[in-house]
């Protein structure tokens, strides 16, 4: 493994200290239970809001900063900027007290911003630092990593938390993310200079702006006009709604219907995290070797089941039963649909098409978390929202078996 690809797989163990302690287990609870009160699903319904507003900002920018980031050559600088937000944000989260519903909500929204906005440009170099026959293992690689990364923040949250100092995880989580990203800064492709900078006749930043706006528009159209790319998309676009529901709300869910105490949520999503990286490296060559398009559907048929059966559950220890199937599948579904957009897109267009990417995946954790929120407060319940998140899987599953492509790469066969 190279410079490049060990420090990419870094930054990826570097966030993923936000993702399980921030967006997936503690602070959500936090957030729900303390800051706002749970007790009528208001705390799931200013949960869902923060998400789907952070999503909706991040949905809507990332293609056009995907394209500016290709013309004006600043992906990296734009990485490091929003890397910076999130890491200020949840450093600032210390200074948050019970009724700070409102002062809550924004700085969830600062800090999801920067992380999912950085996303857009740390994924648009994986078809650089990896040669095509590799991307899918690699992909697989990163989230792997990742997984590991999610286990250590936890446990260094479960000592704090142990220890009395709940206020003091978000501290940790943004050193964590900080100090582990900083090789992705140092070693990861620098940004380039066009020669028409070099040569002082650039346009303005307000000119490459407006001309990566036109690049990305185009990039739209292009897409949108080829059939397959466009079902995939909106295959992508529902069933990757369910994942992150599930993730934004797997925790708040245990919390409130089953009861679980904050030591339980940590133990669980440990062994989620530990069973996705098991279910990411063990599936990364058969990325490659059965195809993208076969590993999401397989791991959509498993999806479907397990929200059935959370529906139902009403014990603890079977609810650990099947978050550990679902942690499986949940780095693999995420590697395999990476590595199957990487098939559609053309060389040197990389930041532009996984801004479309992003602008999906983002927009897909809009309506599922409103949706969740909103059934959550309407019933009562959890549990009515919980089910519907299986409809998510299904319609996209329905959808990505339609699409063409996807199919395994035959020089990674012969090796």
């Amino acid at each position: 493994m190279n410079r490049k690809i060990l420090s990419w797989c870094l930054f990826d163990f570097a966030n993923s200290s936000y993702s399980a302690v921030i967006a997936a287990v503690i602070f959500p609870v936090y957030y729900a239970n303390v800051i706002v009160g749970n007790e009528a699903g208001l705390g799931d319904l200013w949960w869902g809001r923060a998400i789907a507003v952070s999503m909706a900002v991040v949905a809507i920018s990332s293609p056009f900063l995907g394209g500016i980031a290709d013309y004006a050559r600043i992906r990296k600088k734009l990485l490091i900027f929003y890397t910076l937000l999130c890491i200020v944000s949840v450093a600032l989260f210390y200074t948050l007290r019970k009724g700070m519903v409102l002062e809550g909500f924004i700085l969830i929204v600062l800090a999801n911003i920067g992380m999912e906005g950085g996303l857009v440009f740390y994924n648009s170099f994986l078809p650089e630092i990896s040669e095509t026959t590799h991307q899918g293992r690699v992909s697989a690689w990163g989230f792997g990593v990742g997984y590991a990364g999610s286990i250590i923040s936890l446990l260094l949250a479960l000592f704090l938390i142990k220890q009395g100092f709940m206020s003091m995880t978000w501290p940790m989580v943004a050193m964590f993310f900080g100090i582990f990203s900083l090789p992705a800064f140092l070693f990861l492709p620098p940004d380039v200079k066009r020669s028409d900078f070099i040569m002082g006749t650039s346009p303005t930043l307000c000119g490459a702006a407006m001309d990566g706006l036109r690049y990305t528009w185009h990039t739209l159209k292009k897409i949108w006009a080829n059939k397959e790319q466009r079902k995939f998309l909106m295959a992508y676009l529902i069933y990757e709604d369910g994942v992150n529901t599930v993730i934004v709300f797997s925790s708040i869910f245990a919390a409130t219907t089953l009861q679980f105490k904050p030591e339980e949520l940590i133990g669980m999503y440990l062994i989620v995290q530990a069973t996705a990286l098991i279910g990411a490296f063990l599936m990364a060559r058969p990325i490659d070797y059965w195809g993208p398009k076969k590993v999401v559907i397989l791991s959509l048929v498993m999806w479907i089941a397990v929200s059935i059966a959370a529906f139902f559950v009403q014990i603890k220890t079977h609810f650990f039963i099947i978050a550990s199937i679902a942690g499986l599948g949940l780095g693999t579904v995420q590697a395999a649909t990476r590595a199957f957009y990487t098939q559609f897109i053309p060389g040197g267009k990389e930041s532009e098409y996984f801004g479309v990417y992003s602008l999906v995946g983002k927009s897909s954790a809009i309506l599922g978390p409103l949706v969740f929120g909103y059934l959550s407060s309407t019933f009562g319940s959890q549990r009515p929202a919980v089910l519907s998140v299986a409809l998510f899987f299904l319609a996209g599953l329905i959808i990505v078996q339609t699409v063409r492509g996807g199919m395994p790469n035959v020089s990674s066969k012969r090796q």
